[in-house]
C-alpha cells in the first residue's frame, strides 16, 4: 500500500446536532478537515436521503474536498477520494470517485462494467474505485475476486446494527488479510486499539465516530505513527 495505514472516514450527519441545516454544515466542515488533514477516503453514508438528495450532497462534498487539499502534499501527493455508498448511480452522476458496496449490492465485476459503459469516449473517465463491505473469510476473498479495490471488515470490536451479527475476532480479521486485497478494520476501532488490527494485518482502519467526534489532523499523526513505528497507543 502506499501509504503506512489507509483511513477511511465514514460519514454519518444525523451524529451532528440541531436542525437538517446545520448538521449538513458540520458534516461538509469534517469532510473539509479530513481532506487537509489527508484522509484516504471519505464515504458518504447518508442512508435516509433521496438520489436527488444524496447526489446533491455528492456534489458539495467533491467541491469541499477539492478546496481542501491535504496540508501535507510532500508526503501525501493524491487527493482525498469520495466514495458514495450503495448507489453507484449516484456515485456515476455525481462524479464521485467510486462506491462503497454492500453485501447485498451488485458484485465489483458487474459495477465495473457498469462503469466501462458509461465512460465517456474516447477519453475515458479516471478510475473507478470499489470497496466491498466483508464480514467472513469467504466475503473478502469474493471481494478480491470480484476485483474490488479493498475490503471492509466488520465488525471487528463492536456488535453490527444489522440483527444476529457478533462481532468478529481479531483472528478473524487475521485470516481474511491473508487474501490478496487490502483489507480496512471497521467496528468500533479507536486510537487505543488500531494498533491490534494493523498487528494482524489490515492495511487501515475505517470508522464513524473515530473521525467525527476527534480532531481529525491528530487522528491521522497518531494512526500513521502508530503504524510506522508498532506503537501500541497513540495520542489524541
Amino acid at each position: 500500500m502506499a501509504y503506512p495505514c489507509l483511513l477511511y472516514y465514514i460519514t454519518d450527519r444525523s451524529q451532528f446536532p440541531g436542525d437538517e441545516a446545520s448538521r449538513r454544515r458540520d458534516l461538509l466542515a469534517k469532510v473539509a478537515e479530513a481532506a487537509r488533514a489527508g484522509v484516504d477516503y471519505i464515504q458518504l453514508r447518508e442512508r435516509d436521503l433521496s438520489a436527488r438528495e444524496l447526489e446533491s450532497l455528492a456534489r458539495e462534498t467533491i467541491a469541499v474536498i477539492h478546496k481542501n487539499p491535504s496540508k501535507n502534499n510532500h508526503e501525501h501527493s493524491r487527493s482525498t477520494r469520495l466514495l458514495i455508498n450503495h448507489r453507484t448511480d449516484v456515485a456515476l452522476a455525481a462524479g464521485a470517485d467510486g462506491v462503497h458496496l454492500r453485501a447485498e449490492d451488485a458484485t465489483p465485476r458487474q459495477v465495473r462494467r457498469v462503469f466501462e459503459v458509461s465512460a465517456p469516449r474516447p477519453q475515458p473517465r479516471t478510475r473507478f474505485f470499489i470497496a466491498a463491505s466483508c464480514h467472513s473469510l469467504q466475503d473478502v476473498i469474493c471481494a478480491a475476486s470480484g476485483a474490488a479495490d479493498f475490503a471492509v471488515f466488520a465488525p471487528v470490536f463492536e456488535k453490527s446494527s444489522a440483527p444476529g451479527r457478533q462481532p468478529a475476532t481479531l483472528a478473524a480479521l487475521r485470516e481474511a488479510c491473508t487474501v490478496k486485497i487490502p483489507v480496512l478494520a471497521l467496528g468500533g476501532v479507536t486510537i487505543d486499539n488500531a494498533s491490534s488490527c494493523l498487528n494482524a494485518g489490515a492495511s487501515g482502519v475505517a470508522g464513524i465516530r473515530l473521525f467525527q467526534e476527534n480532531k481529525i489532523e491528530n487522528v491521522v499523526r497518531s494512526l500513521r505513527a502508530i503504524a510506522l513505528c508498532g506503537c501500541s497507543r497513540g495520542q489524541l
